[in-house]
């Protein structure tokens, strides 16, 4: 019998997948029944980062809730004792994974330390206690965007085109923060991306990304949220830079819409990754600007070469912006 997969859940697809593709693993033959009952059903996992070197004196802290949990991990909200600050605090079993899940979260920790930005969720402290990695990092008051989409579905009630740029500007920064520095989030979503109490945006969960030698130029691990992920990664094809734009495609595109462009109900994964690979989503309606289309449009293409860059999508999303905000002043 076929394992059972959620389509709105990151995943390694080398674990579902046959081994036939260019890089290893391709899922665009796989049949695989799907559980799509939950679109926001996980709860967040504020992991991220940015600027800090690990292993500093760690401060005391006091543990309130658990946030979020994986196979190895759990994420707690918790609360300095000396200043009162509260922050997300990950306890990671590294020393129960074995080598090679040991040496993905290494690299986490080291993405972590090196992004520095202001819609990055922010890197604190790393350190060992009783055989367990402490990560300390930012903790987002406001939750993520996944649970505010739903809270819209719910509602019936669609973000005004101001708020849809206004969101989009602040992923994009983060993603092209991450692609000067040389990495590739690969699991760009909503439930990434967090929100503060003032309403920010941090985009966050890097358990998946990938760093990129000067030397290196395509990534080939079949990663990711199958609903994010680009036509190239579903085939088991290699990958740029170019994959991480697909994904902010998709997200524009719900922001806009409220569901993802390839959502349908009793989708299994064989027609998602049809679905995907043919382009095949509904079009934006056309009360939403030409440029909002357009883009989203140019992003969720089925060719990566002919996708714009990451700096591309931040001008014209910046320009879009401050075209709204100041046709909202004169108004």
């Amino acid at each position: 019998m076929q394992s059972l997969l959620n389509l709105d859940a990151s995943v390694d697809m080398s674990s579902v997948g046959a081994t036939n593709g260019s890089c290893g693993t391709t899922i665009s033959d796989l049949n695989t029944s799907v559980d799509v009952t939950s679109r926001y059903g996980a709860a967040a996992n504020t992991r991220a980062g940015s600027g800090k070197s690990a292993s500093t004196r760690p401060a005391p802290y006091e543990l309130s809730a658990v946030v979020g949990s994986g196979k190895y991990s759990t994420v707690y909200r918790a609360t300095r004792i000396d200043t009162g600050e509260v922050i997300a605090v990950k306890k990671v079993q590294v020393f129960d994974m074995d080598s090679n899940t040991r040496s993905d979260c290494i690299t986490e920790v080291k993405l972590l330390q090196v992004l520095d930005h202001p819609h990055v969720i922010k890197y604190m402290n790393s350190y060992i206690v009783d055989n367990e990695l402490i990560i300390e990092l930012e903790f987002a008051e406001g939750g993520d965007l996944g649970a505010l989409i739903a809270e819209r579905i719910k509602e019936g009630r669609p973000f005004e085109e101001e708020t849809i740029w206004e969101y989009f500007v602040q992923v994009v920064d983060a993603a092209k923060h991450m692609h000067d520095n040389r990495t590739m989030h690969r699991d760009i979503k909503p439930s990434n991306i967090f929100i503060t109490r003032s309403g920010i945006l941090k985009l966050g969960d890097f358990g998946l990304s990938r760093h990129f030698s000067s030397q290196t130029k395509h990534a080939c691990s079949a990663v990711g949220t199958p609903y994010y992920m680009s036509p190239e990664v579903i085939r088991g094809l290699p990958y740029d830079w170019s994959s991480d734009v697909w994904s902010l495609g998709c997200l524009l595109y719900e922001l806009a819409k409220l569901h993802n462009p390839f959502f349908k109900d009793g989708l299994n994964f064989y027609q998602l990754g049809k679905n995907i690979n043919n382009c095949q989503y509904d079009p934006l309606p056309p009360h939403l600007s030409e440029e909002l289309r357009s883009l989203t449009s140019r992003m969720i293409q089925q060719d990566p070469q002919r996708r714009p860059t990451v700096h591309e999508v931040f001008d014209i999303a910046t320009q879009c912006l401050e075209r709204m905000r100041a046709n909202s002043m004169q108004a």
